[in-house]
């Protein structure tokens, strides 16, 4: 014992964890006396379902890994009090269960959830793609149903309700305008049904006086109690706030889309070992989804063989038949703009007819629909012409989509700009302000009493007119052209079949729709709302006749790059929409007998009356935000960052380049691995089927020699290392 003690006292007890020591565990080792108010943590603590608490651990048993292990060494080393964090991570983890259960609750809610899914097992993730960006249209619109109510349409009911002191400011003479000011669209209360069908489906009579249309809106500020509420400039902003959100909720959506493009190449990484290997749908159910599935990719892998195809045969023509194929693209393209040059002025033709003519009863109706009817057939006959052109020109399948879709966005997006020119020409007397029919209102009050209604009229039967055709063709066209082909056996209704569900014009078709609402959201707020019982009905229809009427198209466009294109579209269309609205706001003189702006030269001079009545501190820092002294630093900055961000996305490409590349090598490399192992594997078998000389047998005597006692003799084995008995 008093050696012990004595060694004990020479060689203390490491501080360390030492494997030939016998007090080795972290548990058993003292620490001296620290500050109580830090909490120590016990890294050595066994876990909470161990048999014996009391037990020793070793530091090397713990199941940690070894930079851990150096962290609790260097940290009982070093004698510091280590915080507990599992007060935190306790946190976290309720908080991570917590989204967890909120987004699965929150997945009941989604609209159309089942639907949607049920869709996309049976005809695959192409057609799935429309009905779900139909639902972001539908989420959208009613999002700006929520903004126009809350600011404009409750408003302007609450006001006009209630008997509150309104003042108005009047920016101009009225002296010279009496005749301006004559606009009474109030309608005869003793009418019969027929003339409220007519003015229910043309905006006029009981429909034009409410709240539906401009010219329904008063121009009063609110003043009572303190409170004050100006409806010109909430309309106002309430439409610029509207063009805002859905530009916000269109960049988010192509961020993730674009981000999803970026990841897949385009649709182009990988080839046809991509298409083979990550291409089929597992969400696909029963057997006639799956052979349209199968048929859908063979499909592809054609068009990708087309292709290859096409272009090899491009490669090794001669210069004349280069110089005769390029001659023959630019006729037929000059063809094409021919079509849509005669298209947009039968249009422009169209309006300026109907806008001239004032008839009643169903002629007028016809009249006044005949724009929305000449656009319709337009969008339906010319890209139909289109794609039978585009055959000709000998270009490659996937361009010979983009092409027709290009075509079609074009017409139809500028049909409804000639339509609104024409309409703006007939307003502001082809912009001639100080002609006869344009004094002294500048503009053609005789015509236009309240031409802003006029526009949102036109709008709200393009919608409505749109609406009307598509039921139509359910009804008139999809369901008799299925029980024709179900019910009869010929040759000819068998080779036409039932309807393709054709994705791109489908959303081609929502992308116009909406593109009509925004240009028309400022002259009819309750617009959004319609558009949306519109799609709600839409989604319904095309279900029905998905399922029951049509078949899946053999030929889909790629869902990663068409979803991008579809957004673009979308984009363009706003942009024409936000053109449409700064022209209106900036340029045309208001109506003065209707409106919230029925009494200023232009829509915008409401915004600097309504900054006038502001206070000195808030004028102040209005102006600064409008000087120079802001606007100069922030697009300094906003070019730093843009340059940043050009850099890091330059950046990013290089490595995505060079990630590339090393895939391409390690591709490479495998290649060159299997036809080693194959050379390999071909000499071991001529090895093997060549004869084999006989070998002496020595084999005993030499496991005799290597023997000696029962135990090995490691000087007779060289393979071998001397071990010890």
């Amino acid at each position: 014992m008093e050696l012990k003690e004595f060694n004990n006292q020479v060689h203390p007890t490491p501080d360390y964890p030492s494997p030939y020591s016998s007090q080795h565990s972290l548990r058993l080792r003292t620490v001296p006396a620290q500050d109580t108010s830090a909490v120590q943590c016990d890294w050595a603590s066994p876990p909470e379902d161990a048999e014996d608490s009391n037990e020793p651990q070793n530091l090397r048993e713990l199941p940690l890994h070894m930079s851990l292990k150096r962290a609790v060494w260097q940290v009982q080393q070093m004698k510091v009090p280590v915080v507990s964090s599992s007060w935190n991570i306790k946190q976290s983890k309720t908080f991570h269960r917590f989204c967890e259960v909120a987004k699965y609750i929150l997945s009941y809610f989604v609209l159309w959830k089942r639907g949607i899914q049920r869709i996309g097992g049976h005809f695959g993730g192409g057609v799935q793609s429309y009905f779900l960006f139909l639902r972001f249209l539908v989420i959208l619109n009613f999002l700006s149903c929520l903004l126009i109510a809350a600011f404009v349409l409750i408003p302007s009911i609450v006001f006009r309700s209630m008997s509150f002191n309104s003042t108005i400011t009047l920016t101009v003479n009225l002296t010279d305008i009496e005749t301006c000011l004559q606009y009474d669209p109030k309608p005869d209360p003793l009418m019969v049904f027929f003339t409220y069908f007519l003015d229910l489906v043309s905006g006029t009579g009981f429909m034009e006086y409410s709240y539906l249309f401009y010219g329904y809106y008063n121009n009063s500020v609110i003043e009572s109690n303190g409170f004050s509420y100006n409806i010109p400039l909430a309309y106002l902003l309430t439409a610029a706030f509207y063009f805002l959100f859905c530009l916000i909720c269109m960049i988010i959506r192509m961020g993730g889309t674009a981000r999803l493009v970026i990841v897949t190449g385009g649709g182009a990484v990988g080839g046809y070992s991509m298409l083979v290997f990550t291409g089929w749908d597992h969400g696909l159910q029963g057997d006639r989804a799956t052979k349209l599935k199968q048929n859908n990719l063979r499909h592809r892998l054609q068009v990708d063989l087309e292709e290859e195809r096409l272009k090899k045969k491009a490669a090794s023509l001669t210069l004349g038949q280069t110089v005769s194929l390029y001659a023959l693209r630019v006729f037929l393209n000059l063809v094409v703009l021919i079509l849509i040059g005669a298209t947009l002025y039968g249009i422009a033709e169209a309006t300026q007819f109907s806008q001239s003519r004032k008839t009643t009863g169903f002629v007028g109706l016809l009249l006044q629909y005949l724009p929305s009817m000449v656009i319709t057939a337009s969008n339906f006959v010319v890209p139909l012409l289109c794609d039978k052109i585009s055959l000709l020109e000998k270009y490659s399948p996937s361009t010979t989509v983009i092409l027709a879709l290009l075509r079609a966005v074009f017409l139809r997006l500028v049909s409804l700009g000639v339509l609104l020119y024409t309409l703006w020409e007939q307003i502001t007397c082809k912009g001639e302000i100080n002609s006869e029919n344009c004094t002294p209102c500048n503009y053609y009050h005789d015509q236009y009493k309240c031409w802003e209604t006029r526009v949102g009229q036109e709008m709200y039967k393009l919608t409505l007119f749109d609406f009307l055709i598509t039921i139509a063709t359910l009804i008139l066209v999809e369901f008799p052209r299925r029980i024709v082909v179900d019910h009869c056996s010929c040759k000819l209704t068998q080779w036409v079949g039932r309807q393709e569900f054709l994705v791109a014009p489908n959303v081609l078709a929502l992308v116009y729709s909406q593109t009509v609402v925004w240009t028309g959201a400022l002259f009819c707020p309750l617009l959004p709302f319609i558009n949306t019982i519109k799609f709600i009905f839409f989604y319904y229809c095309k279900k029905i006749t998905l399922f029951q009427n049509c078949q899946p198209a053999t030929r889909n466009f790629r869902s990663t790059t068409s979803n991008l294109f579809f957004l673009l579209v979308l984009l363009f269309g706003w942009m024409l929409s936000s053109v449409v609205l700064l022209y209106s706001v900036a340029k045309i003189n208001p109506s003065y007998g209707c409106g919230p702006f029925r009494f200023y030269t232009a829509m915008w001079e409401v915004v600097p009356g309504a900054v006038e009545m502001l206070s000195s501190t808030n004028k102040e820092f209005l102006f600064y935000i409008g000087s120079q002294k802001f606007s100069i630093p922030l697009f300094i900055f906003s070019c730093v960052l843009l340059c940043y961000v050009s850099a890091l996305t330059s950046v990013h490409g290089k490595s995505v380049a060079l990630l590339k590349s090393q895939c391409k090598l390690e591709q490479r490399d495998k290649q060159f691995l299997v036809r080693q192992i194959e050379e390999l594997n071909a000499t071991m078998q001529k090895l093997q089927h060549e004869p084999q000389q006989p070998q002496r047998e020595t084999e005993p005597f030499y496991h005799a020699a290597t023997q000696w006692n029962q135990h090995n003799n490691y000087a007779f084995d060289p393979h071998e290392d001397p071990k010890p008995y």
